[in-house]
């Protein structure tokens, strides 16, 4: 293969205020959720990568809709199916001046288990295939794993590169402000927890002019008050606006809406293991959503465009899988379940169940946008085919762990593909659970022939041919139901008029994209 450049509404005060014009040099950003480490390779969560990535590099960087494209490295081959070579750029310097090499590549990989000690949710994942680093020369490196793994560079993207003068320092000195060196468009100057982070421009930025001498994060994790803040002229940009206060802003001629499509897919879990579960109970006393019948008359009852519109004002697009169009595993022909209401009817009494059966809906209601709010609407379009349903709606901190205990029988999710494909999703939700796998089938739907296709791409290198494995894989979840999918989220930012951000699907909020009209 050759090498490849791969690449809620405010108050009417608020509502009046105008947007002021701050400095050209400093930008003010309101984040949605606070920052809890400043050590890039300690956590895997969404704020905290999103603040990594102002900072620092990878090897191979995203791009908005998350396709690989080069950062520290310029290209990438696979030397063979257990080797894959890094041509890593030249010139390029870390905030404290010192050059950046293969070396501080490999002794940023050998950090990961360090920095992973006590993580809630650890780096380790996407560097557990490196067996071996071998560096050819100050600016070749390469990895060698025990097995093919063609999506190494998509796993290496999520990894921000350090220099290698950190690799044994702990993730608390990164927090106390000792040692936040990366190569990214901006420096570290400040953070304070539970306030915000203030960030500095790298006029020596390898990636090309930075338009901000100063970038200061606010967390302002309450949406009312962060639409507040960008409408007084406190902000001058906000993440993850509320549907609710989206007429707000877009009444407002200071401030302005940047929206793009989500990675992120709402979907349905359904108990599928178990012959008796707690909260499905047809007539006999058994599970019926064993039977694909039934999740098949699931599906058909939801009307995905209806709840986009009056649910979600419109931020969503209707998902018949569970990648967007776009990304590596998409299947074209996929589409979202039609609403079909006698045809759901009449499959619930092909089923056995034409009066319906007992069944609970549990959600989160604080955990995604009108999370409680959808699963009422769609407990409503599931009775209007005979099932008698109830809801219970609880807070996410207390909500996953229990569904992970499999309290429940029917739930709603949302999952994102971190690594820019398929694979992402469909090996949690659906490869069958075990130790290794399937860590996010909460339902336990299982198919020899679902894991076989996925097993077989996780180890093809060849990319047409992984492809084509991947597609046959999500085929094969979805003809089963084995999730519901329902919808992809949008995701929404708050801009001050005369700025201009183009947004990301992974919901990142980059300082560096952010330029003035």
């Amino acid at each position: 293969m050759a090498y490849k450049s791969l690449l809620s509404t405010v108050t009417a005060i608020a509502v009046a205020a105008t947007v002021s014009t701050a400095s050209a040099a400093d930008l003010k950003i309101g984040l949605g959720a606070a920052v809890s480490s400043m050590d890039p390779l300690f956590y895997v969560i969404g704020s905290n990568s999103a603040m990594a990535r102002n900072i620092f590099d990878g090897l191979v960087n995203q791009d908005d809709k998350q396709q690989l494209k080069p950062g520290l490295a310029l290209a990438w081959k696979p030397v063979d199916d257990t080797t894959w070579e890094f041509k890593l750029r030249q010139g390029v310097k870390f905030h404290d001046g010192s050059d950046f090499t293969a070396e501080d590549v490999a002794a940023t990989i050998r950090r990961v288990p360090l920095a992973s000690q006590n993580s809630p949710s650890s780096f380790m994942r996407y560097v557990s295939e490196i067996k071996d680093i071998v560096i050819v020369d100050p600016y070749t490196i390469r990895f060698k794993t025990a097995a093919a793994a063609p999506l190494l560079p998509n796993n290496l993207s999520r990894i921000s590169i350090l220099p290698k003068s950190l690799e044994t320092t702990p993730s608390k000195a990164l927090n106390d402000g000792n040692g936040v060196i990366g190569t990214g468009p901006f420096k570290f100057v400040k953070w304070q927890p539970g306030d915000g982070v203030v960030l500095a421009g790298n006029a020596a930025y390898w990636g090309g002019k930075v338009a901000w001498d100063t970038v200061t994060f606010k967390f302002i994790t309450n949406a009312t008050s962060r639409v507040a803040a960008l409408l007084a002229g406190d902000v001058d940009l906000i993440e993850d606006v509320p549907t609710s206060d989206l007429g707000t802003i877009r009444k407002n001629a200071k401030a302005r809406l940047a929206s793009a499509g989500s990675n992120r897919v709402m979907y349905l879990h359904m108990d599928q293991d178990r012959e008796v579960s707690p909260f499905a109970v047809a007539p006999d006393g058994k599970n019926p959503l064993r039977d694909v019948r039934v999740r098949r008359a699931m599906s058909m009852a939801i009307n995905r465009p209806l709840l986009v519109e009056r649910i979600m004002d419109g931020q969503g697009v209707p998902a018949g899988q569970l990648v967007p169009d776009g990304y590596f595993g998409y299947v074209p022909a996929l589409k979202p379940e039609k609403f079909d209401l006698n045809g759901a009817k009449k499959l619930l009494a092909e089923a056995g169940y034409p009066n319906g059966f007992d069944m609970t809906f549990h959600a989160s209601n604080d955990r995604y946008p009108n999370d409680e709010k959808v699963a009422q609407a769609i407990s409503q379009m599931f009775s209007r085919i005979g099932i008698k349903m109830k809801v219970e709606t609880m807070p996410a901190a207390v909500y996953f762990p229990r569904a992970s205990k499999r309290e429940f029988s029917l739930i709603m999710g949302g999952a994102a593909v971190e690594t820019g494909e398929s694979s992402g999703v469909l090996g949690p939700l659906l490869a069958t659970f075990t130790k290794a796998t399937g860590q996010g089938n909460r339902g336990r739907y299982s198919n020899p022939k679902f894991d076989q296709a996925l097993d077989t791409a996780m180890k093809t290198v060849d990319d047409g041919k992984r492809e084509k494995l991947l597609q046959d894989a999500m085929t094969q979840g979805m003809n089963d139901l084995g999730v519901i999918p329902v919808f992809f989220l949008l995701n929404n930012w708050g801009v001050r008029a005369d700025l201009v951000y183009k947004g990301r699907a992974d919901g990142y909020t980059l300082a560096y994209d952010v330029t003035s009209k």
